[in-house]
């Protein structure tokens, strides 16, 4: 199965701090590797998929 590149927009709920990044969608999941914001913060994020 090939794997599409997709950008994604994290935002923080807990300071609001935002992040983009490339990740890979596979089997309807999106990975990106980012696992903790910079706060402490590591299961409260809003995630949205951008389309170009």
């Amino acid at each position: 199965m090939n794997s599409v590149r997709v950008k994604v927009t994290i935002r923080c709920k807990s300071c609001g701090e935002k992040f983009i990044l490339r990740g890979k969608r596979e089997r309807g999941k999106v990975d990106t590797g980012f696992r903790q914001c910079v706060c402490g913060n590591a299961d409260r994020f809003d995630i949205e998929e951008n389309h170009a």
